[in-house]
């Protein structure tokens, strides 16, 4: 039987050559290949975000984002939380073990914000939303809108309704953000010393708001030949319709109220493009595995 080596050992010089030439090609080589001090790697990582508007960062902390730890903790293969709460939201961002599969996470996570909702407050305008994130993700893309005739609010209204929804339905976006503005509402200002001398509190006031401006059906009439669907408007929107209102809390704190006028929720936003605070901004990024839930 031949054995492999013979033909090297038979040919001491050509084997000599051989190596020689094997180690300078792989020198040459060296030089060539591809190193990163920090290598490509993705990391499984999903971010969940809730608000809570009016809310100081201890209150979210307290409120909403410890719930939502607790039940987010128990999900198998995470390897790091790490929470973030400011004025009015909390951001909390999971980092899984390299090698879970991120879908069958997304519906884990899916699952742990159900499970919250019992011991999350009742007031919170939205439910806790998640997507898939990608740490290494920043804005690729940002659009400005600016207007000399339209509000803030209403250009902010235009950005969240119509161009967020058409840039997100773009192939490879993962995540659109609208910021500059707010979303369009009617400001209060109360004088408390007369709600205090007519011994109504201010949660009253917003509790008789609340229930002054319902939003529903109201009814169907129907007779022998044709039938009419009942149908009002009765939300408020301007100072004398919220004056108007039968509520006695309500008028008392109108009639000794300083105003209520049409602004953003939170106004204290605001972007300044070449030198016009009457703009929106509509970041978009396209990161490799944000994908919107």
């Amino acid at each position: 039987m031949a054995s492999l080596s013979e033909p090297f050992i038979r040919r001491p010089v050509g084997t000599t050559l051989l190596a020689i030439g094997l180690l300078l090609l792989g020198m040459v080589a060296y030089h060539f290949l591809p190193v990163a001090s920090v290598p490509n790697v993705d990391f499984p990582m999903i971010r969940v975000s809730a608000s809570r508007p009016g809310a100081d960062p201890s209150v979210m902390a307290a409120t909403v984002a410890a719930p939502l730890e607790r039940r987010l903790g128990e999900i198998s293969g995470i390897e790091q939380i790490t929470s973030t709460s400011s004025l009015g939201s909390t951001s909390i961002q999971l980092q899984f073990a390299i090698g879970r599969d991120i879908d069958r996470a997304a519906r884990d996570v899916q699952a742990a914000i159900n499970a919250s909702l019992a011991d999350l407050p009742t007031d919170l305008p939205t439910l806790p939303r998640f997507r898939k994130a990608n740490s290494a993700a920043a804005p690729v893309f940002i659009l400005a809108l600016t207007s000399k005739t339209i509000s803030p609010s209403a250009i902010y209204d235009v950005a969240d309704t119509v161009i967020a929804q058409r840039i997100s339905q773009v192939p490879g976006v993962g995540e659109v953000i609208v910021s500059g503005a707010d979303q369009p509402a009617v400001r209060i200002e109360l004088n408390p010393v007369a709600l205090s001398n007519a011994g109504i509190a201010t949660d009253d006031v917003r509790t008789a708001i609340v229930n002054a401006n319902p939003l529903g059906p109201v009814g169907i009439f129907n007779g022998g030949r044709q039938s009419e669907t009942l149908s009002i408007n009765p939300q408020c929107g301007l100072r004398p319709n919220f004056a108007k209102s039968s509520s006695r809390a309500v008028t008392a704190a109108f009639c000794d109220c300083r105003m209520s006028r049409r602004c953003a929720m939170r106004p204290a936003t605001a972007v300044r493009l070449h030198g016009s605070t009457n703009s929106q901004r509509c970041c978009c990024s396209l990161p490799s595995r944000a994908t919107p839930m």
